[in-house]
């Protein structure tokens, strides 16, 4: 599984989604990229702290900026917010969240039977997984 993932601000959120966009990047160009971004200063505070996090790490030099790349996956990023939010939100409970997402338009039907089609497989994997431990 790894190293557990760290609990981000949005800000610092912001600054990750960015650096994944970009796979390697300098602070200049995640501050060039941010909408309505903040002082220079600012982002390299939010970089520091990602250091410190363990979100981030400086994987080289050019000239005299450090080049950064993500240590934490999107998805694995992703999955820890999802949790975050259904377990504030909704109690541990999924089910609230994926009807207020079809009553706001934000997925489709399609959406929804992929999503069906993912726990059909993901009830397959665990059954299949669950036989093969039996003597």
């Amino acid at each position: 599984m790894g190293e557990p993932v760290p609990e981000l601000s949005r800000f610092e959120l912001q600054c990750l989604r960015r650096l994944w966009a970009h796979g390697e990047a300098s602070m200049r160009a995640i501050h060039a990229d941010l909408p309505s971004p903040p002082s220079y200063s600012t982002v390299r505070k939010i970089f520091e702290r990602l250091e410190e996090k363990g979100a981030v790490a400086r994987v080289r030099r050019e000239g005299r900026a450090w080049i950064y790349r993500s240590t934490v996956t999107p998805d694995r990023m992703i999955r820890r917010e999802v949790r975050r939010l259904i377990d504030g939100l909704f109690d541990g409970d999924g089910g609230p969240l994926v009807a207020h997402l079809a009553e706001m338009d934000a997925i489709s039907l399609d959406d929804l039977r992929a999503v069906e089609e993912q726990l059909d497989a993901a009830r397959a994997g665990k059954t299949t997984r669950k036989a093969r431990r039996k003597p």
